[in-house]
């Protein structure tokens, strides 16, 4: 047992360093790229606003407002200070004030649209992989009946499609000549968000375009994944010896074939619930859907590096939590890999 928990802690603690590490460069990167883009200094930004708004700006005022400024938005003093105020900061929670949105705080405006892309992108993530996963690994390993040839066909058909092409055809034909469904937005205009039914049904309602966008495009890639995946075990000698013992065919699907490919499937889950810069940026778009994505395309176009900045820092450490966690699972479900066994 001692020896267990000395392997396990020496895994977990390489697993960890390896999870700050890559927080620590994602972070750094992310702080570097903004303030390296010619142009994109906000301070300079907001006084040609003004000017091209037709405000008359005394040439003498000009390099005392772009300082204070600077001051107000935090990016004053050379890099190096900017960087190591930028990690006290951010260690306090702070991530600074919205520039396009001022003084709102960049924290307050991640946090309103937060909950709507995790349960957008979470639920669609789920749904999609459990059904792709089960029938790619049912489908490869009891053969080509019809209606697998059929899903498969539709698998193939839809995975090159991209999802902004894929949303924009549902938006066309289910919101715009059906009317079935909403062409915008998480909830119908004027209604106050609560846990009441009415409020429930209206989400579901908005968020149901968006999801079945994402949810078939991932079906049929997680299908097509696991297929390819099943395909390579079943030929293994130790499914083959496993049907020479008479077992039942549940059983070597579910223990032999469906187990040895799984990780490769959880890892892909993984880091699919960490992107939020995935096909679900542009599916809230086109849906005008107010998530992170949308949130990042304005603050794109605002050059609210400051807000970009942080959307970028939430799907950092949302990957790098993501990959730690499946680092921390796989030996428990993979049997080539043992936590007593010296490597992982």
């Amino acid at each position: 047992m001692g020896g267990f928990l000395g392997f396990f802690v020496r895994y977990l603690g390489g697993r960890l360093i390896v999870c700050f590490l890559v927080i620590f460069v994602g972070v750094t990167i992310t702080f570097l790229i903004p303030r390296l883009i010619p142009g994109a200094n906000p301070a300079e930004i907001a006084v040609r606003r003004l000017q091209m708004a037709g405000a008359y700006l005394p040439p003498e005022s000009v390099e005392p407002m772009r300082n204070a400024l600077l001051k107000l938005y935090g990016l004053e003093g050379s890099m190096i200070e900017q960087y190591f105020r930028y990690w006290r900061e951010l260690l306090r929670g702070n991530l600074g004030p919205s520039f396009a949105s001022f003084p709102t705080p960049v924290l307050s405006l991640i946090s309103r649209s937060l909950p709507w892309t995790v349960g957008l992108l979470a639920l669609t993530a789920l749904i999609s992989w459990s059904m792709g996963t089960l029938l790619g690994g049912i489908a490869s390993y009891r053969g080509r009946g019809f209606w697998i040839k059929i899903f498969e066909m539709f698998s193939n058909a839809v995975r090159p499609i991209p999802y902004y092409i894929f949303a924009l055809v549902l938006l066309i034909i289910f919101a715009y000549v059906l009317k079935w469904f909403p062409a915008g937005g998480a909830f119908q205009i004027g209604m106050e968000p609560s846990f009441s039914v009415a409020f429930l049904k209206s989400v579901v309602k908005h968020g149901f375009l968006p999801a079945l966008s994402l949810i078939i495009i991932g079906v049929g890639a997680w299908f097509l994944n696991m297929r390819n995946l099943v395909s390579s075990v079943i030929h293994e000698d130790f499914v083959m010896f496993a049907h020479q013992m008479r077992l039942k065919e549940s059983i070597v699907l579910r223990k032999y074939v469906m187990k040895i490919a799984m990780p490769a499937q959880l890892t892909g889950l993984a880091l699919q619930l960490g992107m939020v810069f995935s096909g679900t940026i542009i599916t809230e778009i086109v849906f005008n859907y107010p998530g992170l994505g949308t949130l990042a395309f304005t603050a794109i176009m605002q050059s609210d590096y400051n807000l970009v900045m942080g959307i970028t820092l939430c799907s950092i450490v949302a990957v790098a939590l993501a990959t730690l966690f499946v680092d921390i699972l796989l030996p428990f479900v993979d049997p080539r890999i043992q936590y007593t066994g010296g490597s992982a």
